[in-house]
């Protein structure tokens, strides 16, 4: 049986172990990622992500080898004017930041303050960014401004967060659908992050919230990028059939994913499981 990662799921998912729900401790995540990476899904996984706070505090002098070229995803949690910094405190250990990922305003706020300040040094972080940016006011005009910084030439692309320890946290199908849509019109990449535990949109029983399912939001993007508009796109994203999902994205398993860069999940065996059961990945085991 092959055990190929089909290539529209190159790269989906990066290694955010040491984030809530997951936790882990950093000496085990490092250790964890190496296996992912050796493993025959190892397509299928991003960098391991990593905050800045730990980089700054040296957490990961002895952990890695400078020879190993470790390879991660820099999540500003220390401040935009802290990123430089945290992007020095690797060298010493032979670590590259592929990705840099920072919220540029908190919820209600006024997003473009906060990301004028990410643009300008943009040109500096030697990465490819990635502007978080709330799914309220401001949305739009903040989109407008990272569609143009990218025509110019800067690296940036947009994030949104999708869930959370709040229900307001997590977008409707609806909300969602037109930030894709949205991001389509302006052809501007995206993450995204939180609440994508499993491939199909589902109710937590515990919290009684409704996650939306990665695979869902793979063929809604599939879809807006096919030309389909907001009530289409928020259709699959609310579509709890896996027959209904599924099978929209098993027929483009061998194009380029398009437009959706991917998402950071606290355990790779998840998502990776849920692949295998469905059908869109064939594993002779499960991580």
């Amino acid at each position: 049986m092959s055990t190929q990662v089909p290539r529209l799921l190159s790269g989906l998912v990066d290694d955010a172990a040491v984030f809530p729900p997951g936790n882990a401790a950093l000496p085990d995540a490092v250790t964890a990622h190496r296996t992912h990476r050796a493993a025959w899904y190892a397509d299928m996984v991003g960098p391991l992500l990593l905050p800045a706070s730990e980089i700054q505090r040296g957490s990961l002098s002895g952990l890695v080898d400078p020879a190993e070229g470790l390879v991660i995803g820099l999540i500003g949690d220390t401040g935009l004017d802290q990123l430089p910094q945290a992007l020095e405190a690797l060298a010493p250990d032979g670590v590259t930041a592929r990705q840099i990922e920072a919220p540029v305003a908190k919820r209600g706020e006024d997003p473009q303050p906060g990301l004028a300040e990410l643009l300008a040094l943009s040109d500096r972080l030697d990465a490819a960014v990635y502007a978080e940016i709330p799914l309220t006011f401001g949305l739009m005009g903040a989109l407008d401004t990272l569609a143009e910084a990218r025509a110019g030439g800067l690296p940036v692309a947009a994030k949104f967060r999708t869930g959370g320890l709040a229900a307001e946290l997590f977008p409707t199908p609806v909300e969602l659908a037109a930030v894709i849509c949205a991001c389509r019109d302006r052809k501007l990449p995206f993450k995204l992050t939180a609440g994508l535990h499993h491939a199909i949109r589902h109710r937590d029983p515990e919290t009684g919230f409704n996650h939306h399912g990665f695979v869902n939001v793979l063929g809604a993007t599939l879809a807006a990028v096919g030309g389909t508009e907001v009530d289409g796109v928020a259709e699959l994203l609310a579509a709890t059939d896996p027959v209904r999902v599924v099978e929209p994205v098993r027929a483009h398993r061998d194009a380029e994913r398009p437009l959706w860069v991917g998402y950071g999940s606290c355990s790779i065996s998840e998502p990776l499981t849920d692949l295998i059961r469905l059908g869109l990945v064939n594993g002779g085991y499960e991580a």
